[in-house]
């Protein structure tokens, strides 16, 4: 009987639209995976978080049994019109029954992908033998089976488990008595189609397994990194606080030896020259109240340092920075250095960070644009503040910097984490980042308050 063979192709033929259906849904059944760690035990999360997150994959399984279910019953109703069908598949209420049955067993395909493509695999040749026409269920089951085994399963149970599924597919479709009842019809041409099916549809599912493990992995490395990068900050933070605090610590212990002083030469000289004595008091005011400001900023930045004792030498200011811009030249970096505005008398702390400020653009104009570039050094003072601008032209053509991609304003880095809470620390204002001609700025605004606060 030629006709026989027409169910299964005429099933793979409507196996088509619904296995790629399939297809299009799987992404949506690996995120679903994927969230939980493709095997790891997740965190316990609401039962309303974990509902949505498995409706993707439920609606996926959803959709196939339904399809399985339409197809096999378009295919049972097809051979009640057909004798020659009809004569080799006579049980039409069953083939109805078992196709939806064997459709169930896709809501167990993600849990148990062996057991679903053994059953369905064995389906076949059972409704051969009974008469059961259950073939468009299990000819796309078995696809969608092959599939999970090769998605859901570690490569070694998977391969096991498609050479099983193999051996008995072979022996199901040898022994139908659809190819014994057609003699003339080479077995091996729906030995070969079945096979085919069954081996591209596992193949998918592998590459859809090594993807979802991959994406997981980049996953996992960016949130290793980024874990990281912010212990790294934290870091440098603490570090630089602790610095900041040991050279404030120096300023006001400069404060207080000079308050001592005063205060024995006022005690001294009381009797002698009464008006003396009471000008000394007001420099001792004065002084304790430079004193008082500094100490309430070392309470906001002062962090437990490991080893190393504060620095000893001398802290560096406003006075310093034709010097300093003059070290910067004699390596070949032509800067220049402009002021303007009368300059008030800061305290000692505020000297420091303007020094400071200016000492680290500066060493990011040599380390990034490198010798024969040009900078320019701008410090103004108004009533109010004192504003540092850093500007540099980038490096030269055929200079020896390093013209690499600078550090984002926001990215922090070692330079610019340290300008940051000087800035913050006097409550000012800092920005950095590249200029539109080229090169990089660096613009500090820090307010004026000779007096200090209290």
């Amino acid at each position: 009987m030629r006709s026989t063979p027409a169910p299964p192709t005429s099933s793979a033929a409507g196996a088509r639209p619904a296995a790629s259906a399939a297809g299009r849904s799987s992404p949506g059944a690996c995120r679903a995976r994927s969230r939980t760690g493709l095997g790891q035990s997740a965190a316990p999360v609401p039962s309303r978080s974990r509902l949505r997150s498995a409706l993707p994959a439920l609606l996926t399984d959803a959709f196939i049994v339904v399809a399985l279910v339409v197809l096999n019953s378009s295919l049972v109703e097809l051979a009640r019109t057909v004798p020659a069908m009809a004569q080799l598949w006579g049980e039409f209420t069953a083939g109805h029954i078992g196709g939806a049955l064997l459709a169930l067993t896709m809501l167990a395909r993600r849990h148990l992908p062996f057991t679903v493509l053994l059953v369905l695999t064995l389906s076949g040749l059972v409704g051969d033998h009974t008469r059961v026409l259950v073939w468009g269920t299990a000819s796309l089951g078995i696809a969608v089976a092959a599939y999970s085994v090769g998605r859901y399963l570690p490569l070694t149970r998977a391969l096991i488990a498609l050479g099983t599924g193999v051996v008995v597919n072979v022996l199901a479709t040898t022994l139908s008595p659809a190819q014994a009842g057609d003699p003339g019809e080479p077995w091996w041409i729906n030995q070969g189609f079945y096979l085919g099916w069954l081996l591209a549809a596992w193949w998918v599912g592998r590459l859809v397994r090594m993807r979802a493990f991959h994406m997981e992995e980049l996953a996992t490395r960016a949130e290793r990194l980024e874990r990281a990068r912010d212990a790294h900050t934290r870091a440098v933070l603490a570090e630089e606080r602790s610095r900041i605090a040991r050279e404030l610590h120096d300023v006001v212990a400069h404060h207080v030896s000079v308050m001592t002083v005063q205060a024995t030469a006022g005690r001294r000289v009381i009797d002698r020259s009464p008006e003396r004595a009471r000008q000394t008091l007001v420099e001792i005011e004065e002084t304790g109240r430079q004193a008082m400001a500094e100490m309430r900023r070392i309470v906001g930045v002062l962090r437990m340092a490991e080893g190393g004792g504060p620095d000893r030498g001398p802290q560096p200011g406003l006075a310093g920075l034709a010097e300093l811009v003059q070290q910067v030249r004699d390596t070949g970096t032509r800067t220049e250095l402009r002021v303007s505005g009368e300059p008030p008398e800061l305290a000692p702390g505020l000297g420091l960070t303007v020094y400071r400020i200016v000492q680290e653009s500066l060493t990011n104009v040599l380390k990034h644009a490198g010798r024969g570039a040009r900078a320019a050094v701008e410090v103004r003072f108004t009533s109010e503040a004192v504003e540092v601008v850093v500007t540099d032209e980038g490096p030269p053509p055929g200079g020896e910097g390093e013209p690499g991609p600078r550090r984002a304003a926001d990215e922090p880095g070692h330079g610019l984490v340290g300008m940051r809470e000087r800035v913050a620390l006097y409550g000012g204002d800092l920005r950095t980042g590249p200029r539109a001609g080229g090169g990089f700025e660096v613009r500090a605004r820090l307010p004026l308050d000779r007096r200090g606060p209290g």
